[in-house]
């Protein structure tokens, strides 16, 4: 089975990435996730200065996690090190850089360059703070600045974009107007977690990063928009623990998927795994490489004008085999579903409106659409 993939022409074993953040804040760190299986990983955010992380930093509610962790806490000297460590071990390497001018952007490349980097990552934005808005939000400041940066290494650029923008297209374009080679999508939203209302307090101080299942959704619009918008190399990140996950990224344009998330809440050997669930389905599905697959979903979204209005409605598939479940009766807005005495779903045809929600709300997969 051929898992390889390309990332800007660099060749990949799998699609699988390591991402930025605090599993990939050593080269000890990373080392573990290449003998996982990985094909490549991100260094934590790179910067001038060190800032130091407060404490508490990370908050898990559900299958979300909101991050209040800055960056990392080496200095730009000793990631020569941490570099030469993942590097002497074979491992492909981007180091992800963080700054607040192009001309800071560039030097931090060149030195990062130097250290032994494959690639770069550049961010962008930050959920923390305004202090990157205008340079991750405005097409011609992000032009600037990975052109400056591009113009200024020998190694391929990526762009890692934020999910809080309007303009997504806009600066996906900018960014391959720059040099860009790659585009990595989504950053951590920001958020706040909540609030304990007992003690009327954030659970976290500050604005965080919010990551983990509950923004697949977010990541993957953002990779179809960018798949659709420019040709060149996209890294999709947001949500991926599990081998279908992966496949939706995939399906939609891109070329690898980043993972963090997952591995703090179940660690490296979830990558392993969801290398082994990928070869079997795609076995299973008498595919042989991810070529077949990839983009196979892009080409069947449709923008809005596109869509066919046709007459469908709700038809039960099958009775429901659970008479005291009320959550499509419940949930059905236009009150076209009622359960009869015998416990059954009856559909009133004149009152439906064909909303779709009753297919993927019952847990049983009792409606169709027709």
């Amino acid at each position: 089975m051929d898992l390889s993939s390309n990332l800007m022409g660099i060749p990949l074993k799998n699609p699988l990435i390591l991402s930025s953040g605090p599993m990939s804040r050593s080269g000890e760190m990373m080392i573990k996730a290449l003998d996982a299986g990985a094909a490549a990983v991100v260094t934590e955010t790179i910067l001038n200065e060190i800032r130091p992380n407060v404490r508490p930093r990370m908050f898990n509610r559900g299958q979300g996690l909101q991050n209040i962790r800055l960056y990392s806490e080496f200095s730009l000297e000793e990631w020569e090190r941490e570099i030469a460590m993942v590097k002497e071990r074979g491992g492909i390497l981007i180091a992800n850089i963080l700054a607040h001018s192009p001309s800071e952007m560039a030097f931090l490349g060149r030195t990062v360059e130097s250290y032994g980097a494959d690639a770069l990552e550049l961010g962008v934005s930050s959920p923390h703070g305004e202090g990157l808005a205008v340079l991750g939000s405005d097409p011609e400041n992000l032009y600037e600045l990975v052109k400056t940066v591009a113009q200024s290494v020998n190694i391929p650029v990526m762009v890692k974009l934020s999910p809080y923008v309007n303009n997504l297209a806009a600066l996906a374009k900018a960014a391959q107007l720059g040099g860009a080679k790659g585009i990595s999508a989504i950053n951590t939203v920001r958020s706040i977690m909540g609030v304990d209302i007992d003690q009327m307090v954030p659970l976290l101080p500050t604005y965080g990063g919010y990551s983990g299942e509950p923004i697949r959704p977010i990541g993957l619009g953002a990779v179809a928009t960018i798949c659709q918008t420019v040709d060149l190399s996209v890294s999709g990140i947001g949500g991926i623990s599990k081998f279908n996950h992966l496949l939706e990224y995939l399906m939609l344009g891109a070329d690898s998927c980043q993972l963090q998330s997952a591995l703090i809440f179940h660690g490296f050997s979830v990558i392993s795994e969801i290398l082994s669930e990928l070869e079997s389905w795609l076995e299973d599905k008498n595919f042989s490489s991810l070529e077949q697959i990839r983009g196979k979903a892009l080409s069947r979204l449709k923008s809005f004008d596109e869509i066919i209005l046709e007459p469908k409605i709700a038809v039960n598939k099958r009775d429901c085999p659970l008479p005291d479940c009320t959550l499509c009766t419940d949930s059905c807005t236009f009150s076209a579903l009622s359960k009869n005495q015998k416990g059954l779903v009856d559909i009133d045809s004149s009152v439906c409106t064909g909303c779709g929600l009753c297919v993927s709300i019952c847990p049983r997969l009792c409606f169709d659409m027709q």
